[in-house]
């Protein structure tokens, strides 16, 4: 069982390899038809994951920068304590949800199938926690994580296909990611108030400017502000990196521009590969199923949206963040969401774009990012004795929002059981 788990499902490239292989098989292609498809998906996925890592990467200085300035901020433990302990709940709630999960999409109208890896556990790790801090035990608390997480993987990558297909100009997949909620409260508000006249793809800029452009350029140059100015106000920041600030900065910033780069490239080698032989398992075992893929899918269809969306929700949720502390409003120190502006709230600019442009990408994102705040503000109370440290780092998304209503449906069956 732990084999499997830790091998397969939590192994992206080796599962989506798996997907492509059974979709081509179901369609009769020859033997290297089959190899060359899964091995390229896998690849695709690889490469995609290399070039995650190196945002993550690029970017978590900064979290460890402001944690190590935020007293009481750093809850440092409490997830790896947890993960220890319960573990084996997760694992087991997680193959029993994705049972569940394969159910609904062949009997109900919710058409989609599950296929961003890592979040295969993420999700019944967030549920089993939230049982946890309710104090559900034993079977009960398993059978809460595996029906929460087959619940969330069915239907909202089922209400976002909308959102995903305006971006993408067709319906063969959607998106599987925790960005899902801050991209719906972004579509909805940029569908009211944008301009779908004005792309953020159309921008207009001075040919001396043109450069901006490529994202991969105008990603590193902000990275490379943000760890400058950083290192200019905040007193022994980066002082032990060993180089000069100035350089430490434009390494990171390279990093981060070369990681979207390699990002871009992994996301079209997996989409090539992945939405043709899938369409097997959606005419012989799930019929009419689509994909639910990760967030950085859409970068590549609104690569200008996705950099706008982190500009603005880094700027506006770091003010929050700033006031949230000033006055305690959540009883915690919270830290600036660096990786959730960026891919949670990059992924919600593109939805803003595709349902009102540039006015849209802008207006929807600086919403999300107002909820971002408060959904991690929220669940760090609702998780305050299991994982309230990996929360503050990664939550602010469906993570938080879901795991935080997950707690309060956790303590109805407490009562119950």
């Amino acid at each position: 069982m732990t084999f499997i788990i830790d091998n397969i499902f939590r192994n992206p490239p080796i599962l989506l390899a798996l997907i492509a292989a059974l979709g081509l098989i179901l369609q009769k292609k020859s033997i290297g038809d089959v190899i060359k498809g899964s091995l390229l998906a896998a690849l695709g996925m690889y490469i995609l994951q290399k070039g995650v890592g190196l945002l993550v990467t690029a970017i978590l200085p900064v979290n460890i920068l402001v944690q190590g300035m935020s007293e009481g901020g750093n809850t440092q433990g409490l997830a790896d304590v947890f993960t220890a302990e319960f573990g084996g709940q997760v694992g087991m709630a997680m193959l029993i949800g994705l049972a569940i999960h394969l159910l609904i999409a062949r009997f109900t109208k919710f058409k989609v199938i599950f296929l961003t890896g890592h979040f295969l556990w993420w999700f019944p790790f967030i549920f089993i926690a939230a049982g946890v801090e309710a104090g559900l035990t034993g079977a009960v608390l398993v059978g809460f994580g595996a029906i929460t997480s087959a619940l969330y993987w069915s239907i909202m990558p089922w209400i976002l296909r909308k959102y995903v297909s305006d971006v993408t100009g067709d319906d063969s997949f959607t998106l599987g990611h925790p960005s899902g909620i801050l991209s719906l409260i972004s579509g909805k508000i940029a569908k009211v108030f944008g301009n779908k006249e004005k792309s953020t793809e159309d921008l207009n800029l001075p040919k001396g400017l043109s450069f901006f452009k490529e994202v991969s350029i105008t990603g590193g140059i902000t990275l490379f502000l943000m760890f400058l100015i950083l290192g200019l106000t905040v007193d022994g920041a980066f002082a032990d990196v060993g180089k000069p600030l100035f350089f430490y900065a434009f390494d990171q910033g390279l990093m981060f521009g070369g990681g979207l780069i390699i990002l871009l490239q992994g996301v079209r080698m997996l989409v090539n590969q992945i939405i043709p032989a899938f369409q097997g398992i959606s005419e012989k075992l799930v019929p009419k199923a689509i994909p639910a893929l990760d967030c950085p899918i859409l970068f590549n269809y609104k690569p200008n949206a996705a950099m706008i969306g982190f500009i603005v929700a880094m700027i506006l949720s770091t003010v929050l963040v700033l006031i949230s502390n000033a006055t305690g409003l959540f009883g915690v120190i919270l830290i600036p969401l660096v990786i959730t502006s960026f891919f949670e709230c990059g992924t919600a600019a593109v939805i803003g774009e595709g349902q009102g442009g540039l006015k849209g990408a802008i207006v929807g994102t600086s919403v999300a990012a107002v909820a971002m705040v408060a959904f991690v503000g929220i669940s760090a109370i609702v998780y305050s004795t299991t994982i309230q440290d990996w929360l503050l780092i990664f939550g602010g998304n469906g993570l938080s929002f879901f795991g935080s209503i997950a707690k309060f449906f956790a303590d109805l069956f407490a009562m119950i059981f």
